[in-house]
């Protein structure tokens, strides 16, 4: 994998990282040493004992005490360093250090939302400062979700009703794979999201903007990119696709059939099927829209933009 990583592991880029690595690896190796010692073991007395003829009668068999001694003193002996190193990890992984930047995660079939102290939100993409502990607390808003950052080597199941929290600190600058690994649904595989790692100047800018200043932005425009953001474009394509909810193509205007019957979809259903998405279930599609009461205004106004000219 080059600069991404090597054939076993992508790149390591956080504390906790060479302290995992260094497990994994001393795990693969002892494996891979008992692996070929006992596959050679049998080839070996496979042939030199292997009976020649049919008349050969083995001779007795006597129990070597130094050798059952050793095949369970040995394997002891390593599972005690593997449980013991792993036991340390594990502690180290589940107690945040006490200035570490908290940031609230909640999980929804399919997107990840990420809220910052300042009220700043975004969806799908979680951007920390480098080089200080960052404290996720997590929750799901449905169905049980599992957030992995490989490079971080950080995995968490997120659970609904409940709170669970992972942390990590990154040592690089640049954009990592965030991914969701617990079955939750038909876009299981769609539930991706990045991780943005900046210098603390650059994250202190973002925070300011709250990500970025939209007030100047077309709607329409705004509209496209809320779509991206907003994870919108998971359940619902442009090009007339089928997905888990209707396509945006010439949706607007269109006689959308609904479980209470035939309805309009112009600004008013729209608007609704945002804020209030089982208000009017769409014939054919399961209930499994999350509720976006949490947008502005104008940011509901600009995704009814950008339907309106998917045509």
């Amino acid at each position: 994998m080059g600069e991404n990583g090597n054939v076993w592991l992508p790149e390591g880029a956080s504390t906790l990282a060479p302290s995992i690595d260094s497990l994994f690896y001393f795990v693969l190796i002892v494996s891979t040493i008992l692996f070929v010692g006992v596959v050679a073991a049998m080839a070996y007395f496979a042939i030199r004992y292997r009976r020649r003829n049919a008349s050969d009668i083995p001779s007795p068999v006597h129990e070597s005490r130094l050798l059952e001694i050793s095949w369970v003193v040995i394997p002891t002996i390593l599972v005690l360093i593997v449980f013991s190193w792993g036991f340390r990890l594990y502690v180290e992984q589940g107690v945040a250090p006490p200035d570490s930047y908290k940031i609230q995660v909640q999980a929804k079939q399919w997107l990840w939302e990420f809220e910052y102290p300042n009220g700043a939100k975004a969806v799908n993409e979680l951007r920390v400062p480098v080089d200080r502990p960052v404290q996720l607390t997590m929750s799901s808003a449905d169905v049980i979700h599992s957030l992995f950052i490989p490079s971080f080597r950080v995995k968490y199941d997120v659970l609904p009703n409940r709170y669970t929290s992972v942390w990590f600190q990154a040592t690089k600058t640049g954009e990592y794979d965030l991914f969701c690994t617990e079955y939750c649904g038909t876009q299981h595989s769609g539930m991706l999201a990045k991780v943005i790692v900046l210098t603390q100047d650059a994250f202190n800018e973002w925070l300011k903007t709250g990500g970025g200043n939209f007030e100047d932005m077309p709607l329409p425009e705004y509209g496209a990119l809320l779509y991206e953001q907003q994870a919108c474009v998971t359940c619902h394509s442009v090009d007339g696709t089928p997905k888990v909810g209707p396509t945006f193509k010439g949706l607007f205007g269109k006689n959308e059939q609904t479980e209470s019957g035939s309805i309009t979809a112009d600004e008013n259903y729209i608007r609704e099927s945002i804020i209030e998405p089982q208000a009017h279930i769409v014939a054919g599609y399961p209930p499994v829209m999350p509720s976006y009461a949490s947008l502005d205004e104008r940011q509901v106004s600009a995704l009814i933009a950008f339907i309106q000219e998917q045509q």
